[in-house]
């Protein structure tokens, strides 16, 4: 049997984003509080409006971020799914400022859905989601790309940051 040609990254990235998410707002919506005051009582410090705008701006340029580095892949004519096999390195556009725009962008979208849903457990749910996102998927597709490209993904890995 041929090795696997992808990384073997088990759950779709998204997914685990969108999990995380979906408990942050379980918690929040059956009142489980971690030391923080409710969110009604919270309200991250911002008017209605002005968080609001804050959550739109941030999913909006979560968004752009993850299309504009999708389309770099789409450009290179390889996948952007990570249990599909990558047939280029791609190392221009967003990719020469970070390793993980996408999962970069993931991250912004995910503090203003956070945001936009009053939710500072969800927000505090950021740090675990990107944890288990790094160790499980990250690790996983660095150790791919490294044994599939090898010197010219060091290369690469040495010069460009991991998320910024």
């Amino acid at each position: 049997m041929p090795p696997r040609d992808h990384p073997n990254v088990a759950v779709p990235p998204p997914v685990i984003y969108f999990a995380f998410l979906g408990l942050g707002w379980a918690l929040d919506r059956y009142g489980v509080q971690i030391g923080l005051p409710p969110s009604d009582e919270m309200g991250f410090g911002l008017t209605t409006e002005v968080r609001r705008g804050l959550a739109l701006v941030l999913i909006l340029g979560g968004l752009l971020l993850d299309g504009m580095a999708a389309g770099v892949f789409r450009r290179l004519g390889t996948a952007v799914e990570p249990w599909k096999p990558s047939t280029v390195l791609a190392t221009g556009g967003l990719y020469r400022f970070s390793r993980n725009p996408i999962y970069l962008g993931f991250a912004i979208t995910y503090v203003g859905l956070a945001v936009g849903m009053d939710s500072p457990i969800t927000l505090l749910l950021l740090i675990p989601c990107l944890l288990v996102v790094d160790r499980f998927v990250i690790q996983r597709e660095e150790t791919y790309l490294a044994s599939k490209f090898g010197a010219e993904y060091d290369a690469y890995r040495n010069r460009v940051r991991r998320w910024l």
